[in-house]
């Protein structure tokens, strides 16, 4: 084939016609990313360019190429900077991994991903994102630990169910050089024939709460009796004016003052007036010697003053939800208004092999493709996953300056390719003069 300048001229003038496709093409992710740089959750994109061969790669080694073209954006999936909101269900992962949400978004409906942590509270309880799409996590159950499947996240608007007292855990000391006392026990008289005594509130299947008087009286070097008592007016059948003892036992200490049994004589139940009869609740005193302890965890007896230095109890009244509380792993823990805070469901957080082949579906949402490998799910700060700030949102990870410097590198690019053009078109103006 015989070669004309014309031909050259017009590959010329095509060559620079890519240069100002692919500049132009690329001015747009930089628009893209300046237009989202409030954005939440957004990652920026890069321009990823690759030369155009006229012909078979090798068949023309020496013949100049076709010009340029941009191949994708390519997205930069690097942590954007996190701010404090204060807002409980606004969160943000810091490190590598998506939030995933579930639902019908533009026709499409499945399981979606995205770094954009504006959640909030539907009215069924259903924790959403701007969208509707509902967070997915895992469930808590009942004696503690999580589902193992993904379900989407309910903060229960119902009453939190009463829970009956079960354990009394006490940590004290009884001074060893209390006096022995004349008078025997009398649970009607039990301030003046006991060496100590302490309260706690208990709860019955109701959750209505009960004094608890727990006395002790020393019997002997190194032994001590117990005794619990209840109001007679909240028992059934009711006992008006009276206390009501309900368990009894004996307490007994080495000569270095630690414990080294605890008997049970009687009772240990109780039958509160309206509530389920033979309400148990142990007594648990420490960790005696007898059994393999040290003696030392519970109750002692040392030539200090008598003291309780901590008492609990595991029961409590009902209560509404008063807000909730998400811990680092995504543990989505339910305030109640009675005090208590109980695991609600644990947030999930997906990992992606190679997240930049994720799919964007708008919303600041991704989809699954299979250049992006499968997704690993599990509690975030575990397998490489990033952890949860609750209360704060990931901001857009695009830096203006770099955009602006991008944008002024593609200008310059796009106006010289056109003059490319416009001295093609001057040398094929001059082809075209040779006839004249």
């Amino acid at each position: 084939m015989l070669w004309h300048p014309s031909m050259s001229v017009n590959k010329t003038m095509n060559t620079g016609v890519s240069g100002l496709t692919a500049a132009g093409n690329a001015l747009g992710v930089v628009g893209d990313n300046v237009a989202n740089v409030n954005t939440v959750g957004f990652k920026l994109s890069r321009a990823a360019f690759e030369d155009v061969l006229g012909g078979v790669a090798g068949a023309r080694a020496h013949e100049a190429g076709s010009g340029v073209r941009m191949v994708r954006a390519q997205q930069i999936f690097t942590q954007g900077a996190i701010t404090t909101t204060g807002v409980a269900t606004d969160l943000a992962l810091s490190g590598d991994g998506f939030f995933a949400v579930a639902g019908s978004v533009d026709g499409q409906s499945g399981q979606f991903y995205t770094r954009a942590g504006q959640f909030q509270l539907r009215a069924d309880g259903t924790v959403i994102n701007p969208q509707g799409l509902e967070l997915q996590g895992y469930a808590a159950l009942l004696g503690g630990g999580f589902e193992s499947k993904l379900s989407s996240i309910n903060i229960p608007t119902s009453a939190l169910p009463p829970r009956a007292t079960t354990t009394v855990d006490l940590t004290a000391n009884l001074d060893a050089t209390e006096p022995l006392i004349p008078a025997p026990w009398d649970p009607q008289n039990p301030g003046q024939t006991s060496n100590h005594s302490t309260s706690i509130t208990v709860y019955d299947s109701l959750g209505n709460a009960h004094a608890l008087e727990i006395y002790f009286r020393k019997t002997g070097a190194n032994t001590w009796e117990y005794h619990g008592i209840v109001d007679g007016d909240e028992v059934s059948p009711p006992q008006p004016g009276l206390n009501v003892e309900w368990v009894s036992g004996t307490l007994a200490f080495d000569t270095d003052g630690k414990l080294v049994s605890d008997t049970p004589i009687g009772g240990g139940t109780i039958d509160f007036l309206g509530a389920t009869p033979g309400q148990a609740i142990a007594l648990d005193f420490g960790d005696p010697t007898s059994l393999g302890g040290t003696g030392m965890l519970g109750v002692t007896q040392y030539g200090s003053q008598s003291n309780v230095s901590a008492q609990t109890q595991d029961g409590y009244a009902s209560g509404d939800i008063a807000g909730i509380e998400i811990t680092p792993d995504g543990v989505v823990n339910g305030a109640y208004s009675n005090g208590e805070t109980l695991a609600i469901a644990q947030v999930a957080v997906a990992k992606f092999r190679a997240p930049e082949g994720l799919a964007r579906a708008g919303h600041n949402l991704w989809m699954h493709t299979v250049s992006a490998g499968d997704p690993t799910i599990g509690a975030a700060g575990s397998g490489g996953r990033g952890g949860i700030v609750a209360g704060a949102l990931e901001q857009s990870n695009v830096d203006l300056a770099s955009q602006f410097v991008d944008m002024i590198t593609y200008q310059r690019a796009f106006s010289a390719n056109s003059k490319t053009i416009t001295t093609a078109d001057e040398m094929l103006a001059e082809i075209v003069n040779l006839k004249r």
